[in-house]
């Protein structure tokens, strides 16, 4: 006696495909756990191209252009204005203490320690990092970088490297910048707006930033460059479906970096208050 295997109602099939909560929760740790594998693979390649001698100086001035100097002018009104809110917020919430007096107590060691490197290190990085992956992902979709291959290039030294270094950098020297532009930005609100002598100010900065908090904030954003560097370069290498996937491929970057400035910073902070 034969049986017929009647075919399933399409309900009942999708019911069935669909995995359970435990299954996707896992299904996701594993895809993470293979992301972070696939990335410390290329940190490696990355670090032993760079050892093991000079790169092209043209590809390493464009990229240095690239990453720094085109990123001079985001930096500039970033930082300004967040010394300016940090300025007015000051002496806002510390008024009944006279809180006009730790102004540049305040606005120093806050955007030197911490706010300028996590600031600067989010809007460069999102700026750099989606130009990096939309530019590489570009060349893997339309097979350029096979191209490479094929002529016996290594894409890694010749399209990852200039940029990781570039990145690493620069991101310590926009630092920098971003520190002396927000610490103007609180002196033009403290001479403006709460009629302090631009002596004062500036005094009590210089007395109150110490080189420890300076070396510690600049320090973090070397880590950050080449956390943001690298996570660009990796995404657009392996980039795939089209235009679309260059799409997917930059979003993930700008997520994913953010994150890791992040969760980076945390545990940066607790190292260099053990070491500095």
């Amino acid at each position: 006696m034969t049986t017929l295997n009647l075919p399933q109602a399409p309900e009942a099939v999708e019911a069935q495909a669909e995995p359970g909560l435990v299954e996707r929760i896992w299904n996701r740790v594993e895809r993470a756990l293979f992301y972070v594998g696939e990335l410390t693979d290329l940190a490696s390649q990355t670090i032993r191209q760079i050892v093991r001698g000079p790169m092209e100086r043209t590809l390493l001035v464009a990229q240095f252009d690239q990453v720094g100097v085109r990123s001079l002018s985001i930096v500039a009104i970033t930082s300004l204005f967040i010394g300016m809110v940090l300025a007015l917020q000051t002496a806002y919430s510390l008024e009944e203490f006279g809180g006009k007096l730790f102004i540049g107590k305040v606005v120093s060691l806050s955007l030197i320690r911490e706010l300028a490197p996590v600031l600067m290190s989010l809007m460069v990085g999102g700026r750099v990092g989606a130009g990096i992956t939309a530019e590489l992902g570009t060349m893997k979709v339309t097979e350029q970088i096979d191209a490479l291959r094929a002529l016996a290039t290594n894409p890694v030294r010749k399209l990852v490297v200039p940029r990781v270094l570039a990145t690493t950098l620069m991101f310590p020297l926009l630092t920098i910048v971003s520190n002396a532009v927000g610490i103007i930005g609180g002196l033009l609100i403290a001479v403006g707006n709460l009629h302090l002598s631009a002596n004062y100010y500036l005094r009590s900065v210089i007395e109150t930033v110490k080189y420890n908090d300076l070396a510690s904030g600049v320090a973090k954003t070397f880590f950050f460059g080449f956390g943001i560097g690298l996570i660009a370069c990796f995404n657009g290498l392996r980039t795939s479906g089209g235009a679309d996937g260059v799409g997917r491929s930059t979003t993930m970057t700008v997520v994913t970096g953010a994150i890791t400035v992040l969760i980076m910073d945390f545990f940066l902070t607790k190292l260099f208050l053990l070491v500095f």
